[in-house]
């Protein structure tokens, strides 16, 4: 069965959660909805709809003109098999000591290796991103360092794969957070694909607004894949939240933004310390002063 999109862009991010909501009220209901940040220093946001019949063309006009956003774009997505599809597009990353591996790529697993196994059909990123390949370089160089944490927080943890490589490393305290928790139960499949299961504790919370995420202050490493905007509101929030010279490792963060985040960490008690590029991405090394 074919699918439809049904997508427009606006600037004001309120508005943009009032338009979600209304799409949400539409008939035909769609089955999901969006709402994401355009991170082209562009300060947009971008609406989607996802409906398995032909929208309502009319309904779709009145929704954005009564949130000034521009008229939807409405598109047929052909019926196809995108686990399928992404398993051909996806071949295995190495990242420092790290191997990323769908099982259909087991056999390819090299010895002297840490393996991490993240399924195609698990969202919220699979490492194939320049942003978990730059954070997993990251830790990686950290602790050819020689640095030992005493405790771990991923927060935004999507897949959980910076926890698992956090986990494959040492054996201390780690926890990951997610505020969705379709990412945190995705988390918990993840960790037991990958014989994690109980290692890793695994919460739904934004930030670090949960008990089990603030009992565990201070973190000796704190990690954190997510959006510039995120990161920067989070800033006061690591500073008081990470140990006297423990690190943080924050990516999803284009590279004309990688500036503006470290000077907001900068200000919060942090020095940066190195700063991994992989092509448009950015991850910085921030440790606490």
């Amino acid at each position: 069965m074919p699918t439809y999109t049904a997508l427009t862009t606006l600037a004001d991010k309120n508005a943009a959660e009032t338009m979600a909501m209304m799409l949400e009220n539409m008939n035909p209901e769609p089955y999901g909805v969006g709402v994401f940040e355009i991170e082209d220093g562009s300060g947009l946001f971008e609406v989607g709809g996802y409906f398995l019949e032909q929208p309502d063309d009319i309904a779709l006009t009145l929704i954005a003109t009564s949130t000034d956003a521009k008229p939807f774009v409405v598109s047929k997505v052909p019926d196809k098999d995108w686990v399928a599809e992404v398993r051909r597009e996806l071949a295995p990353i190495r990242a420092g000591r790290f191997f990323l591996y769908g099982s259909h790529d087991a056999d390819k697993v090299p010895a002297d290796c840490v393996p991490l196994l993240i399924e195609a059909a698990m969202a919220f990123g699979t490492g194939h991103h320049g942003t978990t390949q730059g954070c997993l370089t990251a830790l990686d160089t950290i602790a050819n360092n020689g640095f030992v944490p005493k405790s771990v927080a991923d927060i935004g943890c999507g897949t959980a794969v910076l926890a698992m490589g956090a986990a494959k490393l040492w054996t201390v305290p780690i926890i990951a957070s997610d505020i969705d928790e379709v990412a945190t139960d995705t988390a918990l499949a993840n960790l037991a694909c990958n014989d994690l299961t109980g290692r890793i504790k695994v919460v739904t919370c934004a930030g670090f607004d949960h008990p089990d995420v603030r009992k565990q202050v201070p973190y000796d490493l704190i990690l954190a894949n997510i959006l510039k905007g995120p990161l920067i509101e989070l800033a006061p929030d690591m500073g008081i939240s990470c140990s006297s010279w423990g690190y943080v490792i924050l990516s999803g963060i284009l590279n004309e933004q990688a500036d503006a985040v470290s000077e907001s960490y900068q200000s919060n008690g942090f020095k940066e310390v190195d700063r991994l590029v992989i092509g448009e991405w950015s991850t910085l090394i921030l440790q606490k002063n």
